[in-house]
């Protein structure tokens, strides 16, 4: 027995002996292995579910312990979950980057401590850099370049961009893919839905199943970069006659489907103040046109760029004209809307900003809310039931209605989950679109404008009336169609004139000289 066991683990000790010598030699990260990656997501998993399960025994439901119980919960479960983004990378972190995302979707718990993984995102070695280059352009960067920065103007989870020139003068941008993303890919996403599915089985008011079905979905369009060269050129061409956008043109001789080259744009980035400060930007005119320029991406073409956040939106001041421009990077991810769905949405919108309770429910219904219609009104829109009913252009956004939001948003999640397993899956990325604007408006403080609204009410005029338009049997209907369609813009045209001259110095200086006097 003795002698058996001897050779069973001089065995045992060969073998892990020169297991470790091949993965020595090998160089190969242990976080490279899909089993440590499953086991380390599987771990998590079970911690944070093991602790939503035991952590409330001895609390009574609905008292204030509860409620700061809960909070606690949330916190630690969030820093979890991120700890586990930071540890598997790659699509972990794009996945994670989402949920950050979704305000007024998930407990302000998760999403502030998931927002941290914007600047935790991985950074590849100019080794691998060079190694992706030679791989998909067959030459040397000496070759293609004349210079070639080092550290890289941003990191992001799937890919990281450097500034390089070219031989002849021309600054580029250089976004180079991250070389194991592509391989980690669909194994993790498999991961991920099978530990949703487990989670969902443990607590059945659990259903974020729409989350793994985007990005099984979606993960493939990002991961391919000459489809967002492609994206980047159609959202130019389409969106041309607005004269403060800038789409940086591509370089399609230096790319391929991990290599997107293009042209150089430098700015601040939309959220940061002190750069508008510094450069003098109009902030109220920067949040108006952002809203002009997704009102005509949703409502009139039905083409969305569907990653809005703060360092994909840059600000600069245009090197000839001088004016405010903004530039839109990062084109891998766009939805197309289907026209029925469309117009639909277009005519929510219209029935939200009016008021108009018959028809909100009767749309919100028809987008698959069902009797969840008051909840989806209010996602929808992150304000409350009362400003919905009184239609939400003529009441103003408070901090006290912030608040309010994000309280219903906690206590509602099983309703809220239910409802995002209801709507379609065109909806989902939107919702998530409106929220990156949100914060935006917020952290400029122009959230309380109404300009939004009528940018909202003047896309979906000429969407409707172009609808109907391409359904009329005669000339007369058409013209008729076009006749009302421009009287409405007219109205709207006098509304905003009101609204300015009631909001302008020249007015507030009256009303103050004529109450002095009084």
């Amino acid at each position: 027995m003795a002698g058996r066991l001897l050779k069973i683990s001089s065995l045992a000790t060969a073998v892990f002996g020169s297991s470790g010598l091949y993965l020595y030699k090998r160089q190969l990260d242990l976080n490279d292995l899909s089993v440590v990656r499953f086991g380390r997501a599987a771990a998590t998993t079970v911690v944070i579910s093991y602790d939503y399960l035991t952590a409330f025994k001895d609390v009574e439901y609905g008292t204030e312990d509860y409620w700061t119980l809960k909070s606690k919960v949330h916190r630690r479960s969030a820093e979890r979950l991120r700890d586990l983004c930071c540890a598997n990378r790659g699509t972990f972190i794009k996945v994670g980057q989402h949920l950050g995302a979704l305000d007024y979707l998930l407990p302000e718990e998760y999403t502030s401590t998931l927002k941290v993984l914007h600047s935790r995102a991985p950074q590849s070695s100019m080794e691998e850099i060079q190694q992706v280059i030679r791989e998909d352009l067959g030459k040397e960067m000496s070759e293609l370049f004349v210079s070639f920065e080092e550290t890289p103007q941003g990191a992001a989870s799937l890919a990281q961009v450097h500034k390089a020139v070219l031989h002849d003068g021309r600054t580029v941008a250089v976004k180079v893919q991250h070389p194991k993303v592509q391989r980690q890919s669909s194994k993790d996403i498999l991961v991920m839905e099978v530990l949703v599915r487990a989670v969902h089985w443990l607590f059945p008011d659990f259903a974020f199943m729409w989350l793994v079905e985007e990005a099984k979905k979606n993960m493939p369009l990002e991961l391919d970069f000459l489809n967002e060269g492609h994206n980047a050129e159609t959202v130019a061409n389409m969106l041309s006659h607005f004269p403060f956008l800038k789409i940086p043109i591509i370089h399609w001789d230096l790319s391929t489907k991990r290599i997107l080259t293009m042209e150089f744009a430098e700015g601040g980035q939309i959220n940061d103040k002190d750069y508008m400060k510094k450069h003098s930007v109009n902030v109220n005119e920067l949040s108006e046109n952002l809203g002009k320029l997704y009102s005509e991406m949703i409502f009139v073409h039905g083409f969305v760029h569907c990653d809005p956040h703060p360092g994909n939106v840059l600000v600069r001041k245009c090197p000839k004209s001088k004016k405010t421009e903004i530039v839109l990077l990062d084109h891998g991810l766009y939805q197309v809307l289907q026209p029925n769905f469309r117009m639909d949405y277009c005519r929510l919108w219209q029935a939200l900003i009016k008021g108009d309770m018959s028809g909100l429910e009767r749309y919100s219904r028809k987008l698959g809310a069902g009797d969840l219609y008051p909840l989806f009104a209010c996602v929808l829109t992150a304000r409350s039931w009362t400003s919905v009913n009184a239609g939400i252009s003529s009441v103003p956004v408070t901090h006290s209605e912030d608040i309010e939001i994000r309280t219903n948003a906690s206590l509602y999640l099983p309703q809220i989950s239910e409802l995002l397993n209801r709507v379609p899956r065109q909806m989902l990325l939107l919702l998530k679109t409106n929220d990156l604007l949100r914060g935006i408006e917020t952290t400029l403080e122009t959230r309380a404008s109404s300009s939004s609204f009528i940018n909202i009410s003047r896309c979906c005029i000429r969407s409707v009336a172009r609808h109907k338009r391409s359904k009329a049997q005669s000339m007369k209907r058409r013209l008729q169609i076009k006749l009302e369609e421009s009287l409405n813009l007219w109205r709207l045209d006098i509304y905003e004139l009101v609204l300015w001259v009631k909001s302008s110095i020249v007015v507030h200086w009256l009303t103050t000289l004529l109450a002095f006097l009084h």
